[in-house]
């Protein structure tokens, strides 16, 4: 398979100091996005916690499918769902007792959202709201579900996705990383196609601008040009948060490595109600 990407973050027009992080790693295919929370001192901490713990257990997992579990854990060699979902629940625990243990960090979290290529699949975990979409054909699709206080009130017919923009409790979530000791990720399975697109993004992006203008933008630019036009834009329309943004564009898959999403668990391509 041969893919490109690229990532960049920007601390946006009205924040002081930037609490996203994210990792691109090509070779282990792992791609993340952590939004962090929790005040002045815990937020960054909180997001570059996720981020090292997810990469860190995802490529330890990958060497070692037997390497020692926390207690009552049990992963099968090859189940890249479990790996994901076990080193979320892993990063949440030691944010969680790294607040316990410092009083000034009590409350800190942090979103996380992620994309492991393997075997012609990606497997996108998220927790919280920032977002993964995926460009195909010429049409964008949002393949995670926001866990916050606005997505359900979409979800239930009471707010419009525009609505929702504006909205004074948009930034309230309903699942996040380490603000508990555990935490479930959701997981979807997607299979890869020749020069289909994801893009990973913080809500400083998704609250912004339109899914519309992000497709717009992703079609015309090189990953790297895209990225800082995305960022730009962001900033253009007040930068009112941190802005962070990952694209993977899929170059190349061997034929052995095709697959269809009909055979994968949530495996539909219609976009997904916010």
């Amino acid at each position: 398979m041969q893919i490109r990407s690229c990532g960049m973050t920007d601390v946006g027009k009205r924040r002081e100091k930037n609490e996203d992080s994210f990792l691109v790693n090509e070779e282990l295919g792992l791609f993340l996005v952590a939004d962090g929370m929790g005040g002045h001192l815990g937020g960054d901490f909180a997001s570059r916690i996720a981020v090292q713990t997810i990469g860190e257990m995802i490529e330890l997992l990958e060497e070692d499918p037997e390497t020692t579990l926390q207690e009552g854990n049990h992963i099968k060699p090859g189940d890249f769902s479990g790996y994901f979902r076990y080193a979320v629940r892993l990063a949440s625990k030691r944010i969680h007792d790294t607040a316990q243990d410092d009083p000034s960090l009590r409350g800190m979290g942090t979103t996380a959202v992620g994309m492991l290529i393997r075997d012609g699949k990606a497997y996108v975990a998220n927790v919280g709201d920032s977002r993964v979409y995926r460009v195909r054909g010429g049409e964008i699709a949002q393949i995670t579900r926001d866990h916050s206080l606005v997505g359900e009130q979409i979800r239930a017919g009471l707010l419009t996705e525009e609505d929702a923009r504006t909205h004074r409790l948009k930034n309230i979530i309903t699942r996040s990383v380490g603000f508990q000791e555990d935490v479930e990720a959701d997981i979807e399975i997607r299979a890869l196609g020749v020069d289909d697109q994801f893009l990973l993004c913080s809500d400083g992006l998704s609250n912004m601008i339109t899914d519309a203008e992000m497709r717009d933008v992703i079609l015309v630019n090189e990953p790297e040009a895209a990225c800082r036009r995305l960022i730009d834009l962001a900033n253009e329309r007040g930068g009112d948060d941190n802005i962070t943004v990952v694209l993977i564009r899929i170059d190349a898959i061997a034929e052995g490595e095709v697959t269809d999403d009909a055979d994968l668990p949530g495996g539909d391509d219609t976009t997904m109600e916010l």
